[in-house]
């Protein structure tokens, strides 16, 4: 690939046969090569598998649900609001 006139990664002229960008140090392998570009855009490459992608991000999970409807978490998180308010009113 040849020497672009400006540096894709950081718009900053590039002299003719630069082999980096003076500016930011891009090259063929960082900053201008056709992977690289299509690497920074989000286009996946020729190995991308479709139906590993949707297994993997709209695999649902199951869950639990517990049939008392409140977990200790709740419980706990109960008891310490009703601690600190009362430590509230006795420092009035």
């Amino acid at each position: 690939m040849a020497t672009p006139e400006y540096c894709p990664n950081c718009g900053e002229p590039v002299p003719p046969r630069a082999r980096v960008c003076p500016e930011c140090g891009s090259d063929e392998k960082t900053g201008w090569s056709d992977d690289a570009v299509a690497q920074r855009a989000g286009v996946p490459d020729d190995s991308f598998d479709y139906d590993e992608f949707v297994e993997r991000e709209f695999k649902e999970t199951k869950r639990q649900v517990k049939p008392d409807g409140i977990s200790w978490i709740h419980w706990c998180a109960a008891i310490l609001l009703v601690l600190v308010f009362l430590g509230l009113l006795t420092s009035c």
